[in-house]
């Protein structure tokens, strides 16, 4: 079986549900709290190759106050926009669970079960 990795925060609902979904599968998967041991610019990048994203804007949460902060926009480029991740971890969207080649999402923590179901095939 692959080994799972969850991009997590504790105090964040979707977070704890998405670790619950994966914990209720049988699934112990590798917990990285993000706020207290940041990922750095390379392993973002991948994060966003993973997921598929057309643009590492895509995985920032805007509504942070660090987005002003970092001097993020919508048209900022991923280069500039995987520093400011690096510096400013709160800006991740959460959770991101891996496994494999693959990442998604845990917005809503039912996005997971992708990931899951192809452990089952």
């Amino acid at each position: 079986m692959a080994q799972y990795t969850i991009y997590h925060n504790p105090r964040c609902s979707k977070s704890r549900q998405t670790l619950a979904l994966l914990e209720g599968a049988g699934i112990e998967p590798r917990v990285i709290k993000y706020l207290d041991t940041p990922p750095d610019a390379d392993t973002l990048r991948d994060l966003v190759h993973k997921l598929g994203l057309s643009s590492a804007h895509q995985l920032v949460r805007v509504k942070e106050a660090d987005y002003q902060e970092a001097g993020l926009s919508p048209d900022a480029d991923d280069e500039t926009v995987i520093q400011a991740l690096a510096r400013y971890p709160k800006l991740l969207e959460r959770p991101v669970v891996v496994k494999g080649q693959r990442a998604v999402l845990g917005r809503p923590p039912e996005n997971v079960q992708a990931l899951i179901g192809e452990n089952r095939g």
